[in-house]
């Protein structure tokens, strides 16, 4: 009874894992290249949309196996040493804080890096029972059909995955989803933690800054600094726009507060992004403007960068610079377009399937009374 219990746990955390990953696998890429960047691999960059896809079915497919106790004795060969690997990566986070978030389940569930830690702990904790009673288990497939069924749910993730790196996550979990308002995010003072070990007994302290003996040199000499934390309230609201212009200009509220329906062409970076997209937006934009719609175009690149860019894709339209953490936060598709109302979100596409003005204007530029 246990052993079932721990072993359909498991799949189904499996499953969710590898589901919520696999319907944004650009998001997965995104935090596979912080920990390359984190652990002095930046050159391991070039393959993290190949082992993001991988990942995701390969999660999807242990759930599977655990839940339907399909080729139960094979997968859990798999899963106890992955298990491990990823136990030990989230210790070293919990303790170095290498990455801020390393995206287990995706953007579904935020966790912190500690919170994470003890995810893997608990999962531990019933993966090495399950192992250790792998042969116990008994299918009620054949090996044959275990392998035939597991193929094609991996045939089923693998797809999926494919087509929401082709087009935009098929369920948006991010702050810039549609329907979303966007231009009133609170910003909440972030709260630091410090703690002190006393030198003489060991005891241990932690104090919400400033409110510590900080400035009495009597008191510090008794108690030793250990470390700090923060706790940023914002997290959960999103990560906030801003709009430069090649002078610095803050431009953010004519994007965000305009009244008006607002397009926002986004390319987190130039050197990266898909030009037949941007050839591809040219028609829409033309007659979006010539309507009386403002058209931007939202870009971590700079200065000279842009103009070059500009100049050999005959783009006239206006390139603002913002963080390119926020603007694959946006849209995950390089480029993408955003279409927003007064703050609100509108509508999102992904350059494969940028609509043309005609259709943009039928469905959601509805004439005002």
């Amino acid at each position: 009874m246990v052993r079932n219990i721990f072993r359909i746990f498991i799949g189904l955390v499996f499953i969710f894992s590898g589901f919520v990953k696999g319907i944004d696998p650009m998001g997965t890429v995104y935090r596979m290249n912080d920990y390359f960047i984190a652990f002095g691999f930046p050159w391991a960059m070039q393959f993290s949309l190949y082992l993001a896809l991988f990942l995701c079915v390969l999660e999807s497919i242990l759930g599977i196996s655990l839940l339907f106790n399909l080729w139960l004795r094979k997968t859990l060969w798999v899963l106890l040493p992955m298990m491990f690997f990823f136990t030990i990566l989230t210790f070293f986070d919990a303790v170095y804080n290498l990455v801020p978030d390393c995206g287990c389940f995706g953007d579904a569930v935020k966790l912190t890096n500690v919170q994470t830690f003890i995810k893997n702990l608990v999962l531990m904790a019933m993966v090495v029972p399950v192992f250790t009673w792998r042969n116990k288990f008994r299918g009620a497939l054949s090996t044959k059909g275990d392998v035939v069924v597991l193929s094609l749910f991996s045939v089923f993730f693998f797809g999926l995955s494919l087509y929401c790196v082709a087009h935009l996550p098929l369920i948006d979990f991010m702050g810039w989803k549609v329907g979303n308002r966007v231009n009133k995010m609170a910003t909440l003072p972030v709260q630091f933690y410090v703690t002190y070990k006393n030198r003489n007994t060991g005891e241990v302290k932690e104090f919400k800054a400033p409110n510590y003996p900080w400035n009495d040199s009597v008191w510090l000499t008794t108690w030793i600094f250990q470390r700090q934390r923060v706790v940023d309230p914002n997290m959960n609201q999103g990560l906030v726009l801003r709009a430069e212009d090649q002078d610095g200009n803050d431009l953010t509220s004519l994007i965000l507060d305009n009244p008006d329906y607002q397009f926002v062409l986004v390319a987190y970076d130039l050197n990266e992004t898909n030009t037949k997209g941007f050839h591809r937006i040219l028609p829409l934009y033309k007659q979006a403007t010539r309507d009386g719609y403002s058209f931007v175009c939202l870009t971590s690149t700079l200065g000279d960068a842009i103009r070059q860019f500009k100049m050999a894709n005959g783009t006239a339209f206006d390139f603002y610079n913002s963080d390119d953490i926020v603007l694959k936060t946006m849209v995950r598709s390089n480029p993408g377009l955003v279409l927003l109302k007064d703050g609100v979100v509108i509508a999102k596409w992904a350059w494969r399937d940028f609509p043309t003005y005609e259709e943009v204007k039928t469905q959601y530029l509805t004439p005002e009374p």
